[in-house]
C-alpha cells in the first residue's frame, strides 16, 4: 500500500543527500516536496503540517547542517518523526485473572471477521487457547464465515442464531472460563455506516463483558473516512487500540499514517493479506525505516524463522557440508521461499531493495517462475532429482511436457540449480579460509 509514498520520499531523500552541503534553501524545497508527497498519499492535512514543522525544526538545525553526512542526517530527522508518528508498538497484555476479553468493534465490511480470525491464529501461535465469539447477528453468514474460519484453525465459535448478542458475548465468556480458555475475542456487528443503534448495542457490550481490550478495526483503504471512523468511534465507545485491516491493498494509504496521531490511539496489529496467517503486530520503527529506504531486515528474519523450520536449517547446513544438494532440496527451498510470501514484499525489507526493485524486472513474473520450477522438478523421477547429471535430451523433453513447459524453461531451472550448488561449495570454501584466519564468533558450517 506504501509502495507509492515510498518511492516518492526516497526520491525526495536521495535528492538531499545528493547535495555537497545543506542549506536553509534546499531543505525548505524538500520539506514542500515531502509535504506534497503526503498530501497526496491521504494523510490528514493536520497531520502534515505538524510532521513537518517538527521535520524542519529539526532539520534546520546546527548539528545537522554542520554534520559530515548531512544528507543522511536529513533522512535519520524523517525517519524519528515518522516513527513518532506512528507511536509506540502497542501489545495487548493478558489479563491476570483469565479469560483475557478483547472486543472488535467497526464498519461492515472493514474486514472484522477475518481479523477476528486472525487474532486467534495469533494467540494461538503464543500459546493461548482462544475462544470466538459470533455477536455479529445482523449481516447473512456472518455467523457462518467465523465457524468456517474457525473450524480451520482448530478454535472453537460461540454464539448462534436467534441470541441477542450481548447474550453471545456474556455466554461467550461464561463458557470460557468454564472451560479454561482465553482469550475470548468478540467478533461484533457493524453498519455500513455509523448509527446511534449500533454504537448503544457496543456500549451495551462493552459495559456487560467489562473487555480488557476494545480493538478497532479500520479498512487502510477507506481514505479519510478511516480518519472520521476511528474519531467516532472513540468518542462513542471508547477504543484502547487499533487494527489496520487491508495494508495490503492498492490505494494510496496515507489515511492510515493518520489514525494514530487523530485520535491518541496506537495502531496494535496491521492485516496484510486475506490468509488467516495475515497478521503482523504492528512496529512504528520498521514502517518508518522502509518508508525511509532503510529496509526492515528484522521482519524479514522473523518472516523466514516462521516459515523455515530449524530441523530443515540443520538439514541443509548438513549437506552443504557434504554437498548433497539435490534438486528435492532446491524445490524444498523454492517453496520456502514461496512461503515467505511476494517476492516484491521481500525485496522492499532490504535495504538496498529500492534498486532492485526499480530494476526491469517483472516480480510477478519471477513469481510465476519460482511455480513453474517446482512442476518441473515434480515432473521428474527420483532418480533424476538426485541424479541431476542423468537428465539428457530426451529426458529434458519428457520432463517439458510432464510439466506443460517448454524445454527451455527445463534448461534454464537446471543452470540455476548448478549455480546455486556451486555458491555452495564456494561458501563451504570460504569458511575454511575464515576458520583458518581465526575470525571471531565465526559458526563453522563445515563442521
Amino acid at each position: 500500500m506504501f509502495d507509492s509514498l515510498s518511492t516518492r520520499l526516497q526520491g525526495i531523500l536521495d535528492r538531499v543527500g545528493g547535495h555537497a552541503r545543506l542549506t536553509e534553501d534546499n531543505v525548505q524545497e524538500a520539506l514542500r516536496e515531502v509535504r506534497v508527497a503526503l498530501l497526496e498519499a491521504d494523510v490528514n492535512f493536520k497531520v502534515v503540517r505538524a510532521f513537518i514543522d517538527r521535520v524542519k525544526m529539526r532539520a534546520l538545525g546546527q548539528d545537522v547542517l554542520r554534520s559530515l553526512t548531512p544528507g543522511q542526517q536529513v533522512v535519520k530527522v524523517v525517519h524519528d518523526e515518522l516513527v513518532e508518528l506512528f507511536g509506540d508498538a502497542h501489545r495487548l497484555a493478558l489479563a491476570a485473572h483469565p479469560p483475557t476479553v478483547v472486543m472488535l468493534i467497526g464498519l461492515q465490511g472493514s474486514g472484522k471477521t477475518t481479523t477476528a480470525a486472525k487474532l486467534a491464529r495469533y494467540f494461538v501461535k503464543q500459546g493461548q487457547h482462544p475462544l470466538l465469539a459470533a455477536a455479529d447477528v445482523y449481516r447473512p453468514a456472518a455467523i457462518d464465515q467465523l465457524r468456517a474460519l474457525g473450524s480451520q484453525l482448530g478454535v472453537p465459535v460461540a454464539g448462534q442464531s436467534g441470541q441477542t448478542p450481548i447474550d453471545i458475548c456474556t455466554a461467550a465468556v461464561r463458557e470460557a472460563g468454564e472451560r479454561g480458555l482465553s482469550p475470548v475475542i468478540l467478533d461484533t456487528a457493524g453498519r455500513l455506516h455509523i448509527d446511534e443503534a449500533m454504537l448503544d448495542e457496543l456500549r451495551a457490550i462493552k459495559a456487560g463483558v467489562t473487555p480488557h481490550h476494545v480493538l478497532l478495526v479500520v479498512d487502510a483503504m477507506a481514505g479519510q473516512d478511516a480518519v472520521t471512523v476511528a474519531e467516532k468511534f472513540h468518542a462513542a465507545v471508547g477504543v484502547d487500540a487499533i487494527i489496520l485491516a487491508k495494508l495490503d491493498g492498492d490505494s494510496r494509504g496515507g489515511a492510515a499514517l493518520s489514525v494514530r496521531h487523530v485520535t491518541g490511539r496506537p495502531i496494535a496489529f496491521v492485516g496484510v493479506g486475506e490468509k488467516v496467517d495475515a497478521l503482523e503486530p504492528f512496529h512504528p520503527d520498521r514502517l518508518a525505516s522502509r518508508l525511509v529506504g532503510m529496509g526492515d531486515v528484522l521482519s524479514l528474519v522473523e518472516r523466514a524463522q516462521e516459515t523455515v523450520a530449524a530441523e530443515k536449517a540443520e538439514e541443509l547446513v548438513r549437506k552443504i557440508r557434504e554437498e548433497a544438494f539435490s534438486l528435492e532440496d532446491f524445490r524444498e527451498q523454492l517453496r520456502q521461499l514461496r512461503g515467505m510470501g511476494p517476492l516484491d514484499q521481500l525485496l522492499g525489507m532490504l535495504p538496498f531493495g529500492k534498486a532492485l526493485r526499480r530494476a526491469p524486472t517483472d516480480l510477478g513474473g519471477e513469481q510465476m517462475d519460482l511455480r513453474r520450477f517446482e512442476a518441473i522438478i515434480d515432473s521428474m523421477t527420483p532418480e533424476e532429482r538426485l541424479s541431476p547429471p542423468i537428465i539428457n535430451g530426451s529426458r529434458r523433453t519428457r520432463i517439458a511436457r510432464g510439466s506443460g513447459t517448454a524445454v527451455q524453461d527445463v534448461n534454464r531451472l537446471l543452470k540455476q540449480y548448478a549455480q546455486v550448488k556451486k555458491m555452495m561449495r564456494d561458501l563451504k570454501g570460504l569458511d575454511g579460509k575464515l576458520k583458518k584466519g581465526g575470525l571471531p564468533g565465526w559458526r563453522s558450517i563445515s563442521g
